[in-house]
């Protein structure tokens, strides 16, 4: 296991979100900052409207939903008594939440529509995946035993209002408290861990929680946890306070440049590495693409901008 300090965090791939505006209850909530788009404008302005403002529809990834079901069977295997939570329990969960989470999510069935004969899957392959996933909660067991745990809460939904800043919000995996009151904040991450220089969207998506988490509740989590799956690694860290407090000024700075954006009409591309799985490339000028017009009422929906101060 491998533990981070916390002088050692700093910012970079994919985690600050706005959350849209849409049918669900969830996303007629007021808009709001939350750990995933706001690295998106970090990463690029230009991906951060596409996938906030224009919310163009992008294809089912492979191993995101697969990430998404191991997150499904470590919420619910919790639900099992103690001495119940096995690693044979966990893995025959998998085919009945890969139904469960395909129901809710249509486009899930679209990942291994037409690799086969007449638009089928070929023979075996729905199989080796969802034994891919089994894999890694075979992993998770290695690093954690599930029956010396209790979780205070599982998919924990949270939200802060930063005075004179943005509304904080996003999902915490697991959170576990000691019978002291000591929080540990705890994010399951079902690739491998990634190389130094790019550890700093996780660990600030973590310190986001740890900041919302202090706000709403006034105490400083005693420990952030980042479980990755992929290669059975641990990363911690111990937030302090001016750990969050950079934090906090860093969201800050990221919502006026996001305002700023939305008020000019400039969501400027940024080329870089991470172009290559970007799904929105025939639309980037860095590309030859041209962006289209953003949708009547989309920034005042998203963002909370009138729309005679944003550009058309």
């Amino acid at each position: 296991m491998t533990s981070l300090a916390p002088d050692l965090v700093g910012t970079d791939s994919p985690d600050v979100t706005v959350e849209p505006v849409g049918d669900s209850p969830r996303e007629r909530r007021r808009p709001a900052l939350s750990p995933s788009r706001a690295n998106d404008f970090m990463q690029c302005p230009l991906l951060f409207r596409f996938r906030v403002v224009d919310r163009l529809p992008e294809p089912p990834s492979a191993a995101a939903a697969r990430g998404t079901l191991v997150h499904s069977v470590l919420e619910r295997l919790y639900d099992a008594p103690v001495g119940e939570r096995t690693l044979a329990a966990a893995q025959a969960m998998v085919p009945g939440e890969w139904d469960r989470l395909q129901e809710a999510e249509p486009r899930y069935a679209e990942l291994f529509a037409g690799a086969g004969e007449a638009g089928s899957a070929p023979e075996g392959a729905v199989q080796e995946w969802l034994e891919g996933a089994g894999n890694l909660l075979g992993t998770y067991f290695t690093l954690e035993d599930p029956n010396r745990l209790e979780p205070a809460e599982r998919e924990m939904f949270v939200e802060t209002q930063l005075e004179d800043g943005p509304l904080l919000r996003g999902i915490v995996d697991r959170l576990d408290v000691a019978p002291n009151g000591a929080m540990r904040v705890v994010d399951y991450k079902t690739g491998k861990t990634p190389r130094p220089q790019y550890q700093g969207s996780a660990l600030f998506q973590m310190r986001f929680y740890g900041l919302v988490l202090w706000r709403e509740r006034g105490e400083i989590p005693k420990m952030l946890q980042l479980v990755y799956l992929g290669d059975g690694q641990v990363l911690r860290a111990e937030p302090q306070e001016a750990d969050l407090l950079a934090v906090e000024e860093q969201v800050r700075t990221l919502w006026s440049s996001i305002t700023q954006a939305a008020r000019s009409g400039q969501w400027a591309p940024r080329k870089t590495p991470l172009c290559g799985w970007c799904a929105h490339q025939a639309l980037c000028p860095q590309f030859g693409g041209t962006p289209p017009e953003i949708p009547e009422g989309a920034i005042e929906l998203t963002l909370g901008i009138a729309p005679e101060a944003a550009a058309s």
